[in-house]
């Protein structure tokens, strides 16, 4: 069999179509989607749409569905905007980005689905080896996540108790493959809003049967210029913000780099 796993789509329906078409061709026959699905996007329902739609599908919450459906926000908050005046402005793009969401899901009935969404979800592959999929660590939709550079130690105690043999997560938008007190833990990277230098689309392949199993990386092309034209045409409040991703202006690291798997 052949999992297909991917998280942080951020509502860019045209990497995600890209990243279906690539692993129906890699075998995938079931998928399992580990949050951040549709916020800080310019087509959440769509994108939402063709997720639910997705063979054999489990989805976890990530922290932007959280923002979505209560009053949560990442920073800058009120206090830090009070005392730092220069930050207003973000602010007030953090608000108007999450409430459009929330609008638009709302208006086609959306905002209950994603809030029966748990935040984890396991399996026992056929050669015995126990699997976890988070959006970000085991119990927890956010936080410093798994990274290529996160200090081992710190990582190893996020990840214990978590009963199981690989931990995947999104999260980060980092691609990552590390052994950790005994544990793998896999980073999928990210479907779209890049902060490394490859702008592709970065999801997971998982193969097993009963001999064994094999984590694949991938990463995929997709349209770009086609997707800014979505995004100026989506009247979504943070245009110019969803746009730098794609525009290269978010790249905050390499992508190979010791802990980040070779693709």
């Amino acid at each position: 069999m052949a999992l297909g796993l991917i998280s942080d789509i951020h509502g860019n329906r045209v990497a995600l179509e890209a990243v279906v078409s690539d692993g129906v061709a890699a075998g995938v026959d079931r998928w399992w989607v580990l949050g951040d699905v549709v916020a800080i996007g310019p087509e959440p329902v769509a994108t939402l749409e063709m997720v639910c739609n997705l063979a054999d599908v489990v989805i976890t919450a990530g922290n932007t569905e959280r923002y979505v459906l209560t009053k949560d926000r990442p920073p800058p908050l009120r206090e830090d905007a009070i005392a730092q005046p220069e930050l207003f402005d973000v602010l007030v793009e953090v608000e108007a980005s999450f409430s459009w969401t929330r609008g638009a899901l709302a208006a086609c009935g959306w905002l209950g689905a994603i809030s029966d969404w748990p935040l984890e979800v396991r399996s026992t592959l056929p050669d015995g080896t126990r699997v976890l999929g988070v959006h970000a660590a085991p119990g927890r939709d956010d936080g410093p996540g798994i990274t290529p550079h996160r200090e081992e130690a710190d990582l190893a105690a996020a990840l214990a108790g978590s009963h199981a043999d690989v931990v995947f997560a999104g999260h980060t938008h980092q691609p990552t493959d590390r052994v950790v007190g005994g544990m793998r833990a896999v980073n999928l990277g990210s479907v779209s809003n890049p902060i490394v230098d490859d702008l592709r689309a970065s999801y997971v392949v998982l193969h097993s049967d009963r001999q064994g199993h094999l984590v694949e990386h991938r990463r995929v092309a997709y349209d770009r210029g086609a997707f800014l034209r979505t995004i100026a045409a989506s009247g979504h409040p943070a245009t110019d913000y969803i746009a730098s991703f794609q525009h290269g202006d978010q790249i905050r690291y390499p992508a190979e780099r010791p802990g980040a798997p070779v693709m």
